[in-house]
């Protein structure tokens, strides 16, 4: 039984790929280990069970080509309005299941999965994990957190405009006397995010209802915005490859 044939809610898997990127230009078409971020994504969308179709939303002419090349759908050209540095995906996300769903003929979206570009070695394992913890029941959106690097009991600091001095971004009630003993905090991590057309109707962004997290570990969780993450990334994929 392929993916599409799957029996229950209707799945569908949305990647977000705009031309623009000015901390490392043309990034969703650059090869990783010979495989495009783009690519990626869209062979980890298609990877997961019960997801009936994988669309690519973008404006630019070489991304749809692309995509379809690797089988997913470009049914529109995302407006240039929605594709601008300071464009947020969130209203990217509105206007794709708008137009999915106002086609003729069209199934009604039951469950929304964006699968970003950037997160490129989350995997449909990932994916699938997510989904099937927004099907519980319990979450308007489910996504996915990492182990962060700092913690602000620890060593996160702020900087006083005045005095120039450091102090803690978060102060404990008491000296915490090595990082273990401060609580645990996470990163958000833009590997993969599960809700509902009605969900993003009405939110304004992912902290508009209740959330359940998904726990990817920090090797799988490289968020690409510069070449050093792009290169972290090939580093790992070489590691993992041995």
């Amino acid at each position: 039984m392929t993916p599409s044939d799957s029996p229950g809610p209707n799945i569908v898997a949305f990647i977000f790929a705009r031309g623009g990127s000015k901390g490392l230009p043309r990034k969703n078409l650059r090869p990783l280990a010979g495989v495009s971020l783009l690519a990626r994504a869209i062979r980890c969308a298609k990877g997961v069970r019960g997801v009936s179709r994988v669309v690519v939303s973008t404006d630019d002419e070489e991304i749809a080509a692309a995509a379809r090349a690797e089988g997913a759908d470009v049914p529109f050209m995302r407006p240039a309005e929605l594709a601008s540095d300071s464009a947020r995906e969130w209203q990217a996300w509105r206007h794709a299941v708008d137009f999915v769903e106002s086609q003729p003929g069209a199934k009604p979206l039951d469950i929304f999965v964006s699968v970003p570009t950037v997160c490129p070695l989350r995997n449909s394992e990932d994916v699938a994990r997510a989904i099937a913890l927004y099907r519980k029941g319990n979450a308007d959106i489910v996504f996915s957190v990492t182990p962060s690097a700092a913690n602000p009991y620890y060593n996160m600091v702020e900087i006083d405009d005045t005095t120039g001095s450091a102090a803690l971004s978060k102060p404990p009630e008491a000296v915490l006397h090595g990082r273990q003993k401060a609580p645990t905090v996470y990163d958000v991590v833009a590997a993969v995010y599960v809700t509902s057309p009605a969900f993003i109707r009405k939110a304004d962004s992912i902290w508009g209802g209740r959330n359940a997290t998904i726990e990817i570990p920090r090797e799988r969780a490289v968020d690409i915005d510069t070449i050093v993450d792009f290169k972290l990334a090939e580093a790992l994929l070489e590691q993992s490859a041995t």
